[in-house]
């Protein structure tokens, strides 16, 4: 990278990096650094008048107040913040003092780790520090931190930008407050439902990402190329047909945690590539599977938050079991007043266009896919605290077993909360003959135009010819758990690194272009530091008035080039 393409405090930067080398001190050393404390473990167990405590610390420099001979520095390691006391004697007892008066006043910058090796005490002002014996640096930060300060409360030069938070992660995980705990109770999300599954028996198991059919749920699928196959595969959209495959097998019960991808639309509480948990286990049902449903969302509940409610927006949201069970079709009435029992594909049809008008249905909606539109429509986004919807049609649940007593309908049940579905599941079909022809009916479905229908799986069919036990399953949405367990309401909160578009890159003549108007590739990234980014952008400059322009650049980097002439320049102007 030239130097001109950085910005000034990027310059200093380096600058200061090969100062350090020059004083022989290592930027990057290799070395271990033994830390034996945290920054929120040093205040917890602070104790009056206790014995000055050795303590060697390391973190990053994120604040320093520099009063002459001596300094308060604030370190962030992974736990929190605390002050350092820096005396200039005390940490060079010796004649040179160039660690304090070189090092820490003028080469560190804001970001760099460091570490500290000195004793706990209180400073008058009663806060908890570590006074500094020794001061190590362990990596040189070339970017600028952005400094949010916190008063009372309120943060001031916020790094608050959505696109840049999401895209620069690293950076929003160390400035922001909050975020960091957001992603500690993901993962004491995921650690609980683990405990939850492995206490009750069940085996954690991984099966292919790369799928030759995309199945196991409605969804239009990304696909790629495995060359060594020579054949299209699709990335997964659902675990559901290997798990079952595993409970033919002989598995008492079985889950799955990881990534899905599904290739459609992004919003706030869509990413195409989402994890989600998916659970089957034998001898059970869908009654049995919302039970268990219910305490194991309690328990995440009271183990992220040490209560049963959490607060998303405007709602208090309660996890206490038991839960709201409602036929969807009963949801359906209840909202929009048409009861659409034993109603046929072409009278939902007309309900849903003439009555309900609704917009973009056509011929190639189905029954099921008719429901789910009202559904989503006018019902759904009304059922905040957990909803059971029960009961589903048969041409909306392709793997679902029929219901035991309702003619048409399925033991399946999605879980509601604030609005949005959290989890799907059934009492698993397991009649290979029924299977089959559901398959048929969403190649139907396929053929007149839905991309989202099912593809026959006939291995999966071939399993469960071989004997499924009864076996109820459930999918999980883990992203939207953990919105729902920190009260948050966007899922690109819950996503370390959420899918964005490519980054905007400011248009700029190529250095190959330039030297076909005669411009070396030096003064190339000088006029682009005067602004000049595209060739065009120089055709109405004055060329005595351009020279001066990149002799200032030329002059203030000490790039020592040879300015180039006024013919020259008038030359670039007139090719412009």
């Amino acid at each position: 990278m030239n130097i001109l393409e950085l910005s000034e405090q990027e310059i200093v930067r380096r600058q200061s990096l090969q100062e350090l080398r020059n004083m022989g001190i290592d930027p990057y050393p290799a070395a271990e650094y033994p830390t034996n404390a945290f920054s929120t473990d040093i205040k917890a167990e602070f104790k009056e008048g206790e014995e000055k405590r050795e303590v060697v610390i390391a973190g990053r420099l994120m604040g320093r107040r520099v009063m002459g001979k001596a300094s308060f520095a604030e370190i962030q390691d992974s736990k929190g913040r605390i002050q350092v006391y820096v005396s200039r004697d005390e940490l060079c007892p010796g004649e040179n003092k160039d660690v304090y008066n070189v090092l820490f006043k003028k080469l560190l910058d804001i970001g760099d780790f460091i570490g500290v090796k000195g004793f706990v005490f209180k400073t008058q002002m009663g806060e908890i520090s570590v006074h500094a014996e020794e001061i190590t640096l362990l990596s040189k930060s070339l970017k600028p931190m952005p400094v949010v300060k916190y008063k009372d409360g309120v943060a001031y030069d916020k790094f608050d930008d959505p696109e840049q938070r999401y895209r620069q992660r690293y950076v929003d995980l160390v400035v922001n407050e909050g975020v960091k705990e957001t992603f500690l109770k993901r993962a004491t999300v995921l650690r609980t439902m683990r405990q939850f599954f492995d206490e009750a028996g069940y085996t954690e198991v991984e099966t292919p990402t790369l799928q030759t059919i995309a199945g196991g749920a409605s969804a239009r699928p990304f696909i790629t190329h495995f060359n060594a196959l020579s054949t299209d595969m699709y990335m997964r959209i659902a675990t559901e047909l290997y798990l079952k495959r595993l409970i033919v097998g002989g598995f008492e019960g079985v889950y799955e945690i990881g990534k899905n991808f599904r290739n459609e639309g992004m919003d706030r509480y869509h990413n195409p590539e989402f994890t989600c948990v998916e659970l089957y286990v034998q001898y059970k049902d869908y009654n049995w599977m919302m039970s268990f449903t219910e305490q194991l969302l309690e328990r995440i509940c009271l183990a992220v938050n040490g209560t049963t409610e959490v607060k998303v927006g405007e709602n208090t949201i309660s996890f206490k079991a038991p839960f709201r069970r409602l036929p969807i079709l009963d949801a359906i009435k209840e909202k929009t007043g048409f009861d659409l029992y034993d109603k046929t594909e072409e009278e939902i049809r007309h309900i849903a266009v003439k009555e309900l008008k609704l917009e973009e249905i056509d011929e190639t909606y189905g029954k099921g896919k008719l429901i789910d539109e009202i559904f989503g429509e006018f019902c759904e986004g009304s059922y905040i605290q957990p909803t059971f919807i029960i009961d589903y049609p048969v041409e909306m649940s392709p793997l679902t077993k029929k219901h035991r007593s309702k003619p048409g309908l399925t033991e399946r049940f999605e879980l509601m909360v604030n609005g949005k579905e959290l989890a799907n599941a059934y009492s698993e079909l397991n009649d290979p003959i029924d299977q089959e022809e559901r398959f048929k009916e969403q190649m139907r479905l396929a053929d007149n135009g839905d991309d989202e229908a099912m593809i026959i799986d006939q291995d999966f069919l071939r399993s469960l010819q071989y004997g499924m036990p009864p076996t109820s399953g459930i999918g999980i949405g883990i992203d939207r758990l953990v919105m729902l367990m920190t009260g948050n309401e966007y899922i690109q909160e819950v996503l370390l690194f959420p899918q964005m578009k490519p980054e905007p890159k400011i248009p700029q003549s190529s250095v190959k272009e330039w030297a076909e108007i005669g411009v070396a590739e030096d003064w190339v990234y000088v006029l682009r530091k005067c602004g000049f980014n595209l060739i065009q952008n120089i055709k109405d400059e004055k060329a005595q008035g351009l020279q001066q322009k990149l002799g200032e650049i030329n002059k203030k980097y000490k790039l020592g080039y040879e300015k180039p002439s006024l013919e020259e320049i008038q030359s670039w102007i007139d090719k412009a």
